[in-house]
């Protein structure tokens, strides 16, 4: 009898690890398709979706021709002259470009020693090498992103403290906001 019991148990366990990521995954896609359409006001569901997807690709566009880089660049310049835009203006753009430009900011995933003590080591990502112009030659920036959450520390750390590591940003990113769960392959169900 408690050997059917645990096994309806795993079986239950087993269905919710299939079931509460698609369920919460789909749900997420369909308050975000019901936000999107009650801003619109649109008849058809997704249509709000499909709009600002193709208004965005459209901008990626034309922010790739020659001609509106240069109305790129004088906007930037405007906005980064009004005190308080300037902030928050500069800090988004900053933050998306170093996710999804050219310049992405995530790709030296690093094992840094935070307690010699314990022998405690975190992973991170070096977002600056060189931080002379702060008088701190033999330091560097990093980035340490929290599990489970869209937030993470910035340190200054020590370069005798930092170890490279032989992954890509994207699998050190999904390594550390899972908790460690996830693995280190590109398709990890370790």
């Amino acid at each position: 009898m408690e050997s059917t019991f645990r096994k309806i148990l795993r079986y239950f366990f087993s269905g919710t690890l299939f079931i509460v990521p698609l369920t919460a995954t789909a749900y997420f896609i369909y308050v975000s398709f019901t936000w999107l359409d009650s801003l619109l006001r649109l008849p058809y569901p997704g249509l709000g979706l499909l709009i600002i997807l193709v208004a965005i690709t459209g901008f990626g566009y034309l922010t790739s021709n020659l001609a509106f880089q240069t109305l790129s660049t004088w906007f930037d310049h405007g906005m980064n002259r009004i005190p308080l835009v300037k902030l928050i203006y500069s800090s988004l753009k900053d933050l998306l470009s170093a996710f999804v430009g050219d310049k992405k900011k995530f790709n030296k995933p690093v094992l840094i020693l935070i307690n010699k003590e314990n022998t405690l080591h975190q992973i991170g990502f070096v977002t600056q090498q060189d931080l002379s112009a702060l008088g701190l030659e033999d330091m560097i920036s990093v980035y340490i992103p929290h599990s489970y959450a869209f937030s993470g520390m910035h340190y200054l750390v020590p370069k005798s403290s930092i170890k490279p590591l032989n992954i890509s940003g994207p699998v050190a990113m999904k390594y550390i906001v899972s908790g460690g769960v996830s693995g280190f392959s590109e398709n990890a169900k370790d």
